[in-house]
């Protein structure tokens, strides 16, 4: 007879989002939209991370950036967005932190801007309208 344990259940991987000393990992989140950083918000506190702060253009995600540096682990960054962009941003905050770690949100058919912010040092990219799965494994994977 098969016990529970030749079954394990698919949630119990430990959460993404807890680091090995039991902590949170800590998130920013910037984007224009309301929508889409409630959707961050949502499956990323799922899996255990802490939003520390969001920001609703490129320019107050760098301000609260320098403002929460060093409690922020992860920021993920909208590319187009008014007042200030995300590769501005995202270059402001390199030149500010060169070890922050930033992912990048895009619409479809941005790959030059995505390569763009690549090379100017965001570790990841996640392409909207989100995919849960995919969002979680490219944070993970620039936290690594």
């Amino acid at each position: 007879m098969k016990t529970k344990q030749d079954f394990p259940a698919i949630n119990e991987r430990p959460p993404e989002g807890i680091k090995v000393d039991g902590s949170k990992f800590r998130v920013m989140i910037v984007d224009d939209s309301m929508f889409v950083a409630k959707q961050l918000t949502q499956i990323l506190t799922s899996d255990g991370y802490e939003i520390v702060a969001t920001a609703q253009d490129g320019k107050e995600g760098v301000d609260k950036y320098k403002e929460l540096c060093p409690n922020v682990d992860l920021v993920t960054m909208d590319i187009t967005m008014p007042r200030m962009d995300g590769i501005t941003a995202l270059e402001q905050i390199m030149a500010f932190d060169k070890n922050a770690r930033v992912v990048m949100v895009s619409a479809l058919g941005k790959e030059e801007l995505v390569k763009k912010s690549l090379l100017s040092g965001a570790k990841n990219y996640i392409v909207k309208p989100l995919d849960r799965k995919k969002v979680l494994e490219r944070i993970s994977a620039a936290l690594k």
